[in-house]
């Protein structure tokens, strides 16, 4: 598990800005659970983070100094800045987004890699049909959240799980999942489960593995989806995580499962934007966001999804806009 000593705080020199770059202040800056992943050495799906050196993510800022012709200062741009107050980059490392699209910090959201991954997961792995019954772990995060609301918009019955009763009452009361799991309060999983879907489950959209995994795949329906978007139960643990075998259950029921990233999609991502923000501006889609205060407060922010304590997407806010 990381802690504060995992971090440390640097100043360094950013230099002149050169023909063809930008000088950007940080507005925002993205926490996430793959960020996790890249702690580790070894084979992934994107190069582990390099000791030493910044964090990269998804960060939001604002021009400050411009010796570009495609930007001025003012512009509101998005790229994998990272953890950093101020950034010199190149005219390609960031794109310009509209604030009056919707707020800026939207766009590391529900309007970003966290909406994008809801939407092609569900979308083009779990193909919710009318009717069906889909459930979500790790329901009310910055991904679960989103699924949920595309999968009513497609005409499912959607049950959430996730772990205090204020999440409870976001999914139910907000969101209008049809039914929500405490798991924290739940004894029984697997009984739980079966009351909650009692027409089995069709599509299951995991976020977090572990033993909740464990209890849906003995529900799953014949046919049924399975798109693995984390593993969060596991990230930190010391040793492999061990539990029942799956393939059973996929035999058995002719289920397919199937793991993801949103980079899978990248020349899709217009379409996914699109939609997202059509519904966004249509009320199809609500969004929540925890937005933590303060530079300093970003190693927190990202140990604080490990504890579960933020509903809807976690964001650092670093500084004003000018």
């Amino acid at each position: 598990m990381p802690d504060e000593s995992t971090f440390q705080f640097e100043e360094r020199e950013i230099g002149e800005v050169k023909d063809g770059e930008i000088l950007l202040k940080t507005l925002y800056v993205s926490v996430d659970p793959y960020m996790r992943g890249r702690m580790r050495e070894g084979k992934s799906y994107i190069e582990p983070f390099q000791l030493g050196k910044f964090i990269e993510g998804g960060s939001i800022g604002e021009v400050v100094e411009s010796k570009s012709e495609q930007y001025k200062v003012g512009d509101v741009v998005i790229g994998g800045f990272g953890w950093q107050t101020y950034y010199k980059a190149g005219e390609k490392e960031v794109r310009k987004i509209d604030p009056a699209l919707a707020p800026v910090s939207t766009h590391l959201g529900v309007l970003g890699m966290t909406g994008l991954t809801a939407y092609f997961g569900l979308l083009d792995i779990g193909k919710p049909k009318e009717g069906e019954t889909v459930v979500i772990s790790g329901a009310a995060g910055a991904v679960g959240s989103i699924v949920g609301q595309i999968a009513k918009i497609k005409g499912a019955r959607v049950v959430g799980i996730a772990g205090s009763e204020e999440k409870i009452s976001f999914l139910k009361d907000e969101l209008n999942f049809d039914e929500v799991i405490n798991y924290r309060t739940t004894e029984d999983m697997k009984a739980e489960i079966e009351k909650t879907c009692p027409n089995g489950v069709d599509v299951y959209f995991d976020n977090v593995g572990g033993e909740i995994s464990d209890a849906i795949f003995t529900q799953l329906n014949r046919f049924a989806r399975v798109p693995v978007c984390g593993a969060i139960s596991a990230y930190n643990l010391e040793k492999a995580d061990v539990g029942p075998r799956v393939q059973g259950f996929l035999i058995k029921n002719s289920v397919l499962m199937q793991g993801f990233t949103v980079g899978n999609y990248s020349d899709r991502f217009q379409e996914g934007a699109k939609h997202l923000a059509e519904w966004l501006q249509e009320g199809k889609v609500k969004y929540r966001e925890t937005i933590r205060e303060g530079f300093e407060n970003i190693p927190d922010a990202f140990l604080d999804l490990f504890e579960g304590n933020n509903i809807g997407k976690l964001l650092v806010k670093v500084a004003e806009r000018d």
